[in-house]
């Protein structure tokens, strides 16, 4: 096994279920996706993954109840999604995994995703409506919370100003010790900035290494499905340690489908290298090598 594809599959393990991803012999792997668990399918990966791609073999296991001629309808659907998605030299299961699902929700009429979409673009004020969206976001602009004593404001490094049909995404990084540090830099930001605190989502993940190698990670949708676990999976790949990404989304009242991840990741990865994080982690010895496009 290839040190990204093992890299790989224990990111994908401790996003999803730690079955998700689960050998079955020499290249072959058993792929489930979470959206349906009764179904899974046979993966194959060549040595050289992923200057090559996987390959989809077919179903693996096919739940009682499941329509007949399913099995053979998601196997196709999985194949044209691995086709779409794969970029020589970049891992590509979680973006498989994420976009399949996305295709299996836009088969219902409306998805929950983008109800909340919906919702979110009558609250373009920044006014939440409710109770968990005071909590999400710290209060409402009316009644901000107060700002979190720190010594000095967080060292934040902003990403470039991304636009795409009305909605604007920025992303913030900042170098972080510990779990409270990163929460006190959420809170303080947005307690202080009236503008992040009105954005529709903001998207947060960390990394950190602790004493005696204790290492914790985290993320936070905040409303936009699955957001945080990309925005965590990139710091993965990129092997950034002791970081803390914040992703602002400014929802601007057209859907924009599976495109708003490729939109918060690419913001992620831009903050992250103007913020030297990735050039770090590599220096001491925790990060991956780059330079596969």
């Amino acid at each position: 096994m290839s040190d990204e594809l093992n890299d790989e599959v224990i990111s994908i393990n401790s996003i999803y279920d730690k079955n998700t991803l689960s050998l079955l012999s020499g290249h072959i792997y058993a792929l489930t996706l979470p959206a349906l668990p009764a179904i899974s399918f046979r993966v194959g990966f060549p040595a050289d993954y992923p200057d090559a791609p996987p390959s989809i073999l077919g179903t693996q296991k096919v739940g009682e109840g499941t329509a007949k001629g399913e099995g053979n309808h998601l196997v196709d659907l999985v194949r044209h999604v691995l086709a779409e998605i794969y970029v020589v030299g970049a891992p590509c299961v979680f973006d498989l995994v994420e976009e399949v699902e996305q295709r299996l929700q836009q088969r219902q009429p409306e998805s929950s995703a983008e109800q909340h979409e919906e919702q979110q673009a009558t609250q373009r004020d920044g006014q939440p409506s409710s109770d968990s969206d005071l909590q999400r976001h710290g209060g409402s602009s009316d009644a901000p919370q107060p700002p979190c004593e720190l010594e000095e404001p967080p060292p934040w490094v902003l990403s470039e100003v991304l636009s795409e049909k009305k909605s604007i995404f920025l992303a913030r990084c900042a170098p972080v010790t510990s779990v409270l540090q990163a929460k006190a830099y959420l809170a303080h930001l947005l307690s202080t900035d009236k503008k992040v605190a009105k954005a529709t989502h903001n998207i947060t993940a960390w990394r950190i290494r602790g004493d005696n190698g204790v290492q914790y990670q985290d993320c936070d949708d905040d409303g936009e499905t699955a957001a945080g676990g990309r925005v965590l999976h990139l710091m993965e790949l990129m092997g950034v340690w002791n970081v803390m990404v914040v992703v602002s989304r400014w929802y601007g009242g057209v859907q924009l489908g599976p495109d708003r991840f490729r939109l918060i990741n690419q913001g992620a990865r831009d903050g992250l290298v103007k913020g030297g994080f990735v050039e770090e982690a590599g220096k001491d010895g925790g990060g991956k090598k780059k330079g596969k496009k």
